[in-house]
Order: C-alpha cells, then sequence, then structure tokens
C-alpha cells in the first residue's frame, strides 16, 4: 500500500532533497524502519534511542496528529499522507 510522506527541509539531506517520497507500510512504527532502509540515518532524527518518538518530531497523517490516535502504532491505508513537522519553539512574548 502506497503512502506519501512528506519530508520536512531540514531532513531532505538525507533524502537526496526529496520533499514527498512513496513508501509502503501499514502503522508508522513500521514507516520509520521502512525511510531508515531506504534512508540510513533518517531514524536517529525522528525517535529516540529507546524506539519512542522525539519529543520535538510530530508526524500526522492526513492533518490529525497520531499523539491522538495510536502513536507508532497508528494504521496506515494506501492512499494516507504522513507529514513529518520538527516542532518550532523559541522567543518570547
Amino acid at each position: 500500500m502506497a503512502i506519501t510522506v512528506r519530508i520536512p527541509t531540514a531532513l531532505r539531506r538525507l533524502t537526496q532533497g526529496q520533499g514527498e517520497i512513496q513508501i509502503e507500510a501499514s502503522s508508522i512504527g513500521e514507516l520509520i524502519e521502512k525511510l531508515e532502509e531506504e534512508f540510513p540515518g533518517i531514524k536517529e532524527r525522528l525517535v529516540e534511542p529507546n524506539g519512542e518518538i522525539r519529543k520535538f518530531v510530530n508526524f500526522f497523517v492526513n492533518d490529525e496528529d497520531i499523539r491522538f490516535l495510536n502513536g507508532k502504532d497508528t494504521q496506515l491505508k494506501d492512499g494516507d499522507v504522513v507529514s513529518i513537522i520538527p516542532a518550532i519553539a523559541g522567543g518570547s512574548f
């Protein structure tokens, strides 16, 4: 099943400049593993050494935050769009 993955600019050096990638995966966890197979080094940017998704990395499946779904166990289906969005912080009011 083909999933479209939108890659943020900060990670595109690991994906040979590609902003969108087609991957076959049935869950977010599997998607991360498949990304690592195709683009070595990307996984360490997305997950902690213990396997948990880094706090400053957000995954959205069709505009829904996986933190409010099933996290890494969120199921994917053909045609889904997964956006990887780094958190932005800093500044003061």
